[in-house]
């Protein structure tokens, strides 16, 4: 099956903190109350309990994973839904229960109690599980049980489900490695984003993808400006205040007076910063490819249009479809995913997209673009996922920021060259693969290693 995995499947619209916390479960509990309406048992239930396994049951309460899973079951979609929906959803119910209208319709009662955290038992499809389980009145079975992967990215797979192939058969120019893609590139006398728009207008149409990707980079710029305005702390008790909109008062003094300094990298922090509050306090934020990571690809992109000469829309379509080119080798032959490979997996695959994407709309030839995603890669390898008190907050928040700095610095590396280099970019992502495969356990989102079990919580 081709690597390729459509930009507006990357790069998803949902709500913070954690694609794979947050959207997934609440995805997979979608899908689970969707089932029971399909299979008409629905009417029939009164009761649905859900087991949050491995990395979800390690960190599922400051990821608000069960607030996700009781929206999910009410029917609400990440995408579209009010954040404000979904905070809290399950704390309100309390031990006496609340209310839920699954799939929308069918009112039940459920406690708190009918979600349970199991962070020591890891089942083997992936280290983010969960399994639901609606049951009847006096039923001594369940009428029906599910068990879903969140695999990364907002994605998820049930058990039992065989690869989707049918939208991979549609794209023209498939490829499964960076050097495969860069020969498509030499062969047809295109350059990666080309390759992607090919095979994105062979599903999408050429006004479907860039409807998709305008509604993309407009989402992401929202949550920059709501980012860069907004006060106050972060949720969670560790009294991390929001720093984006000092940052942004600050350098907005210094741009009065020229002759200060320059102040472009400050700028490419003070964004990434915005997003990655927005994810922590639970707002509207884009999956890129994660939410963990989702600062760096829209705080790169403000950098090019604020500072690019000549940068405009089309070149903002251009850079996204070279990230998701890029994103869509990782997640073929590595892993987007924080708790199978660490951080690595997500701040360093963000930086990869960033940096090649730039190179590209900076006029980078598909080996100089393919240098650009190796040297940032290359740099984030063995990083950690260790959030204190299970928040993505510390130190998920500032890497991002300077993650973004490295994608610059990288794509501008690039440049210098003619794209001939040692390691390639299929080299990187290998080891980056088996980096996380060596990785313990305890380094790879559970909070139990690193700066998660080093910092005194207050």
């Amino acid at each position: 099956m081709t690597a390729f995995v459509s930009a507006l499947d990357l790069f998803s619209i949902g709500i913070g903190p954690s694609s794979s916390h947050t959207v997934g479960p609440m995805r997979a509990a979608r899908a689970f109350a969707g089932r029971l309406a399909d299979d008409g048992v629905l009417d029939r239930v009164t009761r649905i309990t859900c087991s949050l396994y491995g990395s979800l049951g390690a960190t599922g309460l400051g990821h608000g994973t069960p607030d996700a899973v009781v929206a999910g079951l009410a029917g609400l979609r990440p995408d579209d839904c009010d954040p404000d929906d979904v905070r809290g959803a399950w704390s309100r119910l309390g031990e006496a229960g609340g209310e839920v209208r699954v799939a929308g319709s069918r009112p039940i009662t459920m406690t708190t109690g009918d979600l349970s955290l199991e962070p020591r038992t890891r089942l083997p499809g992936h280290p983010n599980a969960l399994t639901l389980q609606a049951w009847g009145e006096g039923e001594a079975l369940p009428l029906a049980e599910e068990t879903y992967y969140s695999v990364g990215g907002g994605f998820i797979r049930r058990e039992g489900d065989a690869p989707e192939e049918s939208e991979a058969l549609r794209h023209p120019l498939p490829y499964d490695n960076a050097d495969q893609l860069l020969a498509l590139c030499e062969e047809h006398g295109v350059s990666f984003c080309d390759v992607a728009r090919y095979n994105e207008v062979a599903v999408h149409g050429e006004d479907g993808i860039d409807a998709g990707l305008d509604a993309i980079w407009a989402a992401m710029a929202e949550c920059v400006e709501h980012g860069l305005a907004s006060d106050g702390t972060l949720p969670g008790g560790l009294g991390v205040k929001r720093r984006a909109p000092e940052v942004r008062r600050r350098l907005e003094e210094y741009d009065r007076d020229e002759h200060l300094r320059d102040t472009s990298t400050e700028w490419l922090h003070a964004f990434a910063l915005a997003v990655n509050e927005e994810n922590a306090s639970g707002g509207r934020v884009v999956t890129a490819p994660t939410n963990g990571a989702a600062g760096i690809i829209p705080a790169v992109g403000h950098y090019y249009l604020r500072l690019v000469p000549g940068a405009d829309a089309a070149g903002i379509r251009r850079y996204l479809l070279t990230a998701a080119a890029i994103a869509s080798l990782v997640k073929k032959n590595a892993s987007i995913s924080g708790a199978e490979g660490g951080c690595q997996a997500e701040v360093g695959s963000a930086c990869a997209m960033a940096a090649g994407a730039l190179c590209a709309v900076l006029g980078g030839t598909p080996r100089q673009i393919e240098n650009a995603a190796e040297i940032a890669m290359e740099h984030h390898l063995g990083l950690t996922c260790d959030p204190v008190a299970g928040l993505v907050q510390v130190p998920c928040i500032e890497r991002n920021a300077i993650a973004s700095s490295t994608a610059v610095s990288a794509a501008r590396l690039a440049l210098h060259g003619d794209g001939t280099h040692l390691v390639s970019l299929d080299t990187v992502i290998e080891t980056m693969r088996q980096t996380g495969l060596d990785m313990m356990t305890k380094y790879k989102e559970t909070s139990e290693g690193g700066l998660a079990v080093n910092v005194i919580e207050c």
